[in-house]
């Protein structure tokens, strides 16, 4: 059934009702998306409560079958449920690797009994999921990964170090990528699902510059993998990656546009409070003024590019290439809004703790350091740029 008129009307007044009864005001434009910010913020009882009442709905996951958690909704509910919890300042509570990327790629790839096992608790934002693909070898070129997967009959018996996991210490399960065939690169590698309280896993947090500690070295040694945890075929894990890296960089370009919501004061108030006004009520320095409006403007062809990617990624059941384009230019936007902050808030702008400095200052700070990271995370910009090249034109590969 198509979404016109009323019946949109009538949704949209159902979810602002249900908004008003159940959306905690104190967290309104908080961040509670785990890629919101590079400063963690300790959670609250309302946090719990969002949490578990948008896990009773099914709103977390809104656009996922009923049957497996998810909301069940149309498209066009789905952006109208968006533009009602933006409207008040409301970010969905659940979220992280579970719903970005091992959800959509689960509902694709998995069987039925992995779907009913895995895919409730992470809609209802119960389990963490960290994801096990680079090496310290194997980055950019991932098919190069080392990890073995050893067929022992009832069980694979894994063995190998992951690098950069992100929440891996935090984590409950790890979807990685092993390989159970020596003699072949890409054909080798196969795609399954680790409990990370199993023996032999270990984690090591990587302390950033920023203060921050959301990677890790993680470890398995002789870890015990059951086979019912293989998704897919066996040797066919690099399809299934490849299909996951592109919700992880749309995702990655989404969380932009959240973090832009989450803000209370916007780049231009944000000028007009440290640089001051003229006569006019504009930004007192023609200069910056100008670099101002030209950030917003990136900001939001950014937001309705991605919205148009959305749309077109659920008519065509998935993402494309074209999310490689929206990471990029979602993680220069993001860095670039950083360096813009921190230029406009002055000497204020490089805090890093105690007086006089806000909790504001400081945390701008941080995100400034933490900003230099998008360009590498989820794909580097070159390897983004040469899947550009290839798969949206055409060209071909360098002699």
């Amino acid at each position: 059934m198509a979404d016109f008129g009323a019946e949109l009307d009538g949704f949209r007044g159902e979810v602002r009702d249900w908004l008003a009864a159940n959306f905690p005001p104190s967290l309104a434009h908080t961040a509670t998306s785990p890629f919101a910010g590079a400063v963690a913020r300790k959670e609250t009882a309302d946090d719990e409560v969002w949490r578990a009442r948008m896990g009773e709905t099914g709103w977390g996951a809104p656009d996922w079958p009923k049957a497996y958690g998810g909301g069940g909704l149309t498209p066009g509910q789905v952006k109208v449920l968006r533009e009602e919890m933006a409207r008040i300042g409301a970010s969905n509570p659940i979220g992280g690797m579970g719903v970005m990327m091992l959800g959509p790629t689960l509902l694709e790839y998995g069987d039925e009994t992995q779907k009913k096992r895995h895919l409730p608790s992470v809609a209802r934002g119960e389990l963490r999921w960290c994801q096990g693909f680079s090496e310290p070898g194997a980055g950019s070129d991932l098919a190069g990964l080392t990890t073995r997967a050893e067929d022992k009959g009832d069980h694979w018996l894994v063995n190998c170090q992951k690098i950069w996991t992100s929440g891996a210490n935090l984590a409950d399960w790890c979807f990685c990528l092993v390989r159970t065939d020596t003699t072949r690169k890409h054909d080798g590698i196969s795609f399954v699902l680790i409990d990370m309280k199993t023996p032999g896993v270990e984690t090591r947090p990587i302390l950033l510059i920023n203060g921050a500690s959301p990677f890790c070295e993680t470890f398995f040694t002789d870890v015990h993998v059951p086979k019912e945890n293989l998704v897919g075929p066996l040797n066919g894990g690099w399809t299934i990656a490849k299909r996951l890296l592109q919700h992880e960089r749309a995702g990655l370009s989404t969380a932009v546009s959240a973090a832009r919501a989450e803000v209370k004061v916007q780049m231009p108030d944000l000028a007009k409070q440290y640089v001051g006004v003229d006569e006019a009520g504009r930004i007192d320095d023609a200069d910056l003024r100008r670099r101002v409006i030209d950030f917003e403007m990136e900001a939001k062809a950014l937001r309705l590019t991605h919205a148009r990617s959305a749309a077109e990624a659920r008519s065509n059941q998935g993402p494309r290439a074209t999310t490689s384009i929206l990471k990029n230019v979602g993680s220069f936007i993001r860095r670039d809004g950083a360096e813009l902050t921190a230029e406009i808030m002055g000497y204020r702008g490089l805090a890093w703790g105690g007086e006089p400095f806000t909790p504001e200052e400081i945390a701008s700070v941080r995100n400034l350091f933490h900003s230099k990271a998008g360009t590498i995370a989820g794909g580097s910009q070159e390897v983004q740029l040469n899947i550009i090249a290839k798969r949206i034109l055409g060209l071909p590969d360098p002699a």
